[in-house]
């Protein structure tokens, strides 16, 4: 994403196709399908997307998870810990989202497609890689 000045002095925050990166996303499900999913009450959910372990993006104006972030019952176990390392290469949580989804032609895919892959490591050290 990025930053520009309008000519009222307002920063204006500008998309790079973050419908078009979305895309890359195969099927999505609600918060209550996700717990259903992972059969924890509602409020676990949202305690799990409070602490990245699960993410969230509007779609159609419904709050909707990529459904590849639970694996076997359980919440992507490397999501949170990528996350976090994007937040300290101050990326916002949207810009988070967009990098784990942009195709990258080096992996090949996206880094989400690397992580669900187990290639965890490879992820992380492209993700400390934007501290520099």
């Amino acid at each position: 994403m990025s930053v520009r000045q309008s000519s009222l002095g307002a920063l204006v925050w500008q998309s790079l196709l973050v419908s078009n990166v979305l895309d890359q996303v195969t099927s999505w499900i609600t918060v209550p399908e996700a717990a259903e999913l992972l059969n924890l009450p509602l409020g676990k959910v949202h305690r799990l997307i409070d602490e990245h372990e699960l993410i969230t993006v509007r779609v159609d104006g419904v709050k909707k998870i990529p459904a590849e972030l639970i694996v076997d019952g359980e919440p992507l176990s490397s999501l949170k810990g990528t996350i976090s390392v994007l937040l300290d290469a101050h990326f916002t949580l949207d810009e988070a989202i967009e990098w784990l989804y942009t195709p990258d032609e080096s992996l090949p895919g996206t880094p989400m497609q690397a992580l669900v892959s187990g290639r965890k490591t490879e992820i992380r050290r492209r993700a400390q890689a934007l501290l520099l």
